[in-house]
């Protein structure tokens, strides 16, 4: 750990509008162009992206979890529908997911304790997404140069957040207001 950097762990839930798209047969490059033409790089599998606000992250081939600054209700997927139309489809998973950021220094450790991959940074270095069981839950983890970025169903949330939260204690807890994803965005990848 650097001089600057804070101890503990840093633990905040990220507001988001969280939309999947997903390509329709053989489209994947048309809708690569739509999204960077809305200034949004979409990764290949296994990695995620940032733009200024929002963040792009593929855990599945020719799908993509988007996260943008939370909107109205439906707007942002609706956003995506129109712009989709006839190469993809775009479903709202912002009621259906929860959103975390994490970060610290040992953050990796604590995560760890339960997380079926090898979270060592040169193994799953910034810029790496995985879908993955932590705690018996489903998740999906990205690192970002801010921290990590977690994302599980709402229905296993409170679970996972008790987890968390306990499993964190003794490693220096200090839980956050919301961050939004600007905040999280951060620097760029290297």
């Amino acid at each position: 750990m650097s001089g600057l950097e804070a101890p503990g762990i840093r633990f905040a839930s990220c507001a988001a509008d969280i939309v999947e798209i997903a390509a329709l047969h053989g489209r994947a490059r048309e809708l690569e162009s739509i999204a960077a033409a809305r200034g949004l790089d979409l990764p290949a599998p296994g990695r995620v992206a940032a733009a200024s606000d929002q963040l792009a992250l593929c855990v599945r081939p020719e799908r993509w979890l988007l996260l943008a600054p939370a909107a109205s209700a439906g707007a942002t997927a609706a956003l995506w529908q129109a712009a989709c139309a006839r190469v993809g489809a775009a479903v709202d998973l912002s009621s259906g997911l929860a959103a975390w950021h994490l970060a610290g220094p040992r953050v990796r450790e604590v995560l760890s304790r339960a997380c079926r991959l090898d979270l060592d940074p040169q193994v799953f270095p910034a810029g790496s997404a995985a879908a993955t069981i932590m705690a018996q839950v489903a998740v999906i983890l990205a690192v970002l140069p801010s921290g990590l970025l977690l994302l599980t169903p709402a229905t296993t949330a409170r679970h996972l957040r008790e987890w968390l939260i306990s499993t964190a204690k003794p490693f220096g807890l200090v839980p956050r207001a919301d961050v939004t994803v600007a905040v999280v965005c951060g620097d760029e990848f290297s």
